[in-house]
Order: structure tokens, then C-alpha cells, then sequence
């Protein structure tokens, strides 16, 4: 594996002049692997101080380091440029010094040219995370060897040379499918599409045409029956597709139906076993869950076995996490939801296991650009109460009725926004935070954001 690795490096990337944008997590995972392989680079940032100079000549021994601009000459003759995803590459400075035949790729590109372990790959607005921790968990749970990458985890380039793997899966975001051009996954599957990153991507279209990438040479692509969206535009001759969605679904798909009262994952017409089973509830989830499997199923696995695996999945940290109190309340934690898309899916997904209690919505923060009135229904009829907070907290309360200004309040910070909730919920009653929003105009990241949640929390319970 690894002699032939090398063999692969050698041939592709030797004699090329080969320039890395950008020196964050996924700049420096490139820069290792090229090292590593003995082919020179050069590194260029445009921020002042990423990395110390000495550091990365510690690391990287006489390889270029150029900070503090995009240095055009040194982009302009490039071979091969390999692009961070956070760096957009239609900015002017960046993309008037590309040269015609300059090979533009990505870490996850570069991956792809040189490995054939075989690929489950995941995009979409939200769930991403979710779906692909579970499939990893899963893989691993029943005696494969699978390896978990891309947005999420370990860096792909990291991996390549670790011991054989039989599957590696893939969470990928638009910016790293926009650089994306010869893989060739085993499955993959567009879980939904809802306004995100227009703020770089311009359109919804566009957006959604970068999504569709993921689709291009896969063996099968799963596509989301709620979704239209996610549908595959076009897919290679070779190629099938399998879906799933939360209505009865057709001979070999997916799907959801009530059976004695129960809502049941379901595989065509069999009954694979009721969502009240599993532990993430809400619809959302399920159909989370049944992506997984459909995935699974594509890679070939067992779907007992599947099943027995994913009672086990607790779920992520800071997606619709539930925080333990004692004062009867339920408080979940959804920082992680930084667009509309998942925010709207969370409210859908729980708001149904209320039973008659009240539903108190915590939003706001950096909207990114995004058209926030996919909300409205929702907010409007679900949501008993809204408290709003950061940049665009307003602009998300602007959706709300006249007749409910009394039930919607702005706040200065998060542990405000909780102790306004605290007063206003009994036991039985659900505090969602479920931002819509970016977090960068308050926290460093969504983390940061969840963890002054459930400390705000804690610290309400304790009675501070």
C-alpha cells in the first residue's frame, strides 16, 4: 500500500510546482503529506502570523512560506494549487493570478487521485455531522475497518497512508465539492439543501449545483424524497439511485410509516423497527437514521445489524443535545444548527414529542446573508415564545405576528436569553437553542456558543 502510494505521489506530483493556499488545519495536513513524500511546495496566506516563520521551518525544513498577501507571482506559477476550503478563490486578488492551465484542487481532490479506498460520501445544509459519525460508528460496530474524514475529524491527507481501511467516510461542505473533480464514491447522497454560505455561493442554484457534485461517477446516489433539491440532475450510465424520505417508500428505498400508533423505519414494505427505539427521536433524525442506511445497505452491510449498531449511537455534541436537569424542563442544546435549514428541521422534528407543552426558541447571531422567512410558519405557530439575541436576532423576530410581541424578546447575551427562558417555562415545557445563525458575531465557534448554553444552564439549576 504505502510503496505503491509513493509510487502514485512520485508520478502526479513530483517536478511540479505545487502551491498551497491558506496554512490552517487543512493547509498544514497538506503540507505534511507533501513533506513526508519528499515533493517540494510552497505556502502562501494572506494573514500576518498563521504560523511562525521558524515553526514552519522546523516542520518543513526550505519549502516557501509567504504571509501577509495573496503574492501573485508566486500563485501565478503554480502547476497545481492546492485551495483551503475557507479561501474563495473567486476573489480577485487570487483568481486574476491563476494561470490557464493551473490545476486548481483541493485536499479531498488530492485524496481521490491517489487513494481507492472506497467512499461514502455525505453533503447537505444540516444532518452531515450527524449522518456521517453514525455511519462511521456503525462501519466500525460491525467488523469494518472505516476510516472518517473530510469536514469533519482527521484530515483526509492525514489518513491516507495509515493501514488499509475498507471504507472511508466522507463529510463534505460546498466549499470542498467546488474542488472536487474525479471522485469516484461508492455512495453518496445529498441530504437536503436550504439557504447556507450565500454569503460566498451567491445563489441558491449555485449552491445547489456545487452540491450536486458529490453525484458525479458514484456507483449509487441517494437523494432525499422530501427534497427535490437533492434529486440527481443527471448520473453516469453506470450509476443508480436510492432514496429515502418520510412518507411509505417504494421496493428497495426507504422510508417512514405509523404502524400501531408508532412511527417505523422502514425498508420498501418491511418493517426494520420503530423510531421510539432508537435513541435520537424526532423526524429529522429519522430521516438521518434512514440515510445511514441507505448508505450502508449500498456498501454492501448487514441491515440487522446496522440496526443493533445505531441503538448504541448517543449522537453529537451540540445537536439537538439533551442537557440533564432536575427542575422538570427540556433543555436542548442545537448550537450547531448555523443556518435556517437546521433550525427549521428542529423545531419540526421535536415539536411533535411536546404533547401539549409550550416550545421556547432561542435564535439569533450571524444570519450569513440568509433569507430567514422559511421560518415563519414555523415560528409563528410552533414556537410559544422567542427570545433573540446577536446580530440578526431582530430580523428573525420580525417574522412573528403582531398579536405575539409579548412572547418575543431580544436580549444582550446568552445567559440572559436563558434566564428569560427559566421564568417562562414549567416542567414538561422545551427550551430550544437553535441559533439559525453563525456564531462568529458573539463566540469564537458554535462550540463556544454551546457551552455557555448548558453552563447558563447548570448554573439556573444550581439556583445561582
Amino acid at each position: 500500500m504505502i510503496k505503491q502510494l509513493q509510487q502514485s505521489v512520485t508520478t502526479q506530483l513530483a517536478n511540479k510546482q505545487i502551491v498551497i493556499l491558506g496554512i490552517g488545519i487543512t493547509g498544514l495536513s497538506c503540507a505534511r503529506f507533501l513533506h513526508r513524500y519528499n515533493i517540494a511546495f510552497s505556502v502562501n496566506d494572506s494573514r500576518d502570523m498563521p504560523i511562525s516563520p521558524g515553526d514552519f521551518k522546523h516542520q518543513f525544513g526550505s519549502n516557501t512560506l509567504v504571509l501577509g498577501q495573496w503574492e501573485h507571482a508566486l500563485i501565478a506559477q503554480a502547476d497545481i494549487l492546492i485551495v483551503s476550503p475557507g479561501i474563495n478563490i473567486a476573489e480577485l486578488e487570487i483568481s486574476t493570478a491563476i494561470a490557464k492551465n493551473c490545476d486548481v484542487i483541493g485536499d479531498i481532490e488530492l485524496f481521490c487521485r491517489l487513494s481507492d479506498t472506497p467512499i461514502l460520501a455525505v453533503t447537505g445544509s444540516n444532518g452531515k455531522s450527524t449522518v456521517v459519525s453514525m455511519l462511521n460508528y456503525v462501519g466500525n460496530a460491525i467488523g469494518y475497518q472505516v476510516q472518517l474524514g473530510g469536514n469533519i475529524g482527521l484530515p483526509v491527507l492525514d489518513q491516507i497512508d495509515k493501514e488499509d481501511a475498507d471504507f472511508i467516510v466522507l463529510e463534505l461542505s460546498s466549499f470542498q465539492l467546488e474542488t472536487v473533480k474525479s471522485m469516484k464514491a461508492l455512495a453518496a447522497t445529498v441530504l437536503n439543501l436550504s439557504d447556507d454560505h450565500l454569503d460566498r455561493h451567491k445563489t441558491l442554484e449555485n449552491y445547489g449545483a456545487i452540491k450536486q457534485r458529490i453525484y458525479q461517477h458514484c456507483t449509487y446516489a441517494i437523494y432525499n424524497r422530501n427534497d427535490k433539491a437533492t434529486k440527481p440532475n443527471a448520473l453516469d450510465s453506470q450509476s443508480q439511485s436510492l432514496s429515502f424520505g418520510s412518507e411509505q417508500a417504494q421496493l428497495g428505498d426507504f422510508g417512514l410509516a405509523s404502524i400501531d400508533d408508532e412511527c417505523h423505519l422502514m425498508h420498501g414494505n418491511q418493517a426494520l423497527c420503530a423510531l421510539a427505539q432508537l435513541p435520537l427521536q424526532g423526524i429529522h433524525n429519522a430521516l438521518n437514521y434512514l440515510a445511514v442506511l441507505a448508505l450502508g445497505k449500498a456498501a454492501g452491510w448487514d441491515l440487522n445489524a446496522m440496526l443493533t449498531s445505531l441503538m448504541a449511537f448517543k449522537g453529537l455534541a451540540h445537536r439537538c443535545e439533551v442537557i440533564e436537569s432536575n427542575d422538570g424542563i427540556r433543555w436542548i442544546n442545537d448550537s450547531k444548527a448555523t443556518n435556517v435549514g437546521a433550525t427549521l428541521a428542529a423545531i419540526e422534528g421535536l415539536s411533535p414529542t411536546l404533547k401539549g407543552n409550550k416550545l421556547i426558541l432561542i435564535a439569533g447571531g450571524d444570519g450569513k446573508g440568509a433569507d430567514f422567512s422559511p421560518l415563519t410558519q414555523a415560528l409563528t405557530q410552533q414556537v410559544e415564545q422567542l427570545i433573540t439575541l446577536g446580530k440578526d436576532g431582530r430580523a428573525i423576530a420580525a417574522l412573528r405576528l403582531e398579536s405575539q410581541a409579548a412572547q418575543t424578546l431580544h436580549v444582550d447575551s446568552l445567559p440572559a436569553a436563558v434566564e428569560l427562558a427559566r421564568k417562562s417555562a414549567n416542567p414538561g415545557d422545551m427550551v430550544l437553542l437553535s441559533p439559525a445563525c453563525a456564531s462568529l458575531d458573539m463566540f469564537a465557534n458554535y462550540v463556544e456558543r454551546g457551552v455557555v448554553f448548558i453552563k447558563s444552564v447548570l448554573m439556573q439549576k444550581a439556583g445561582h
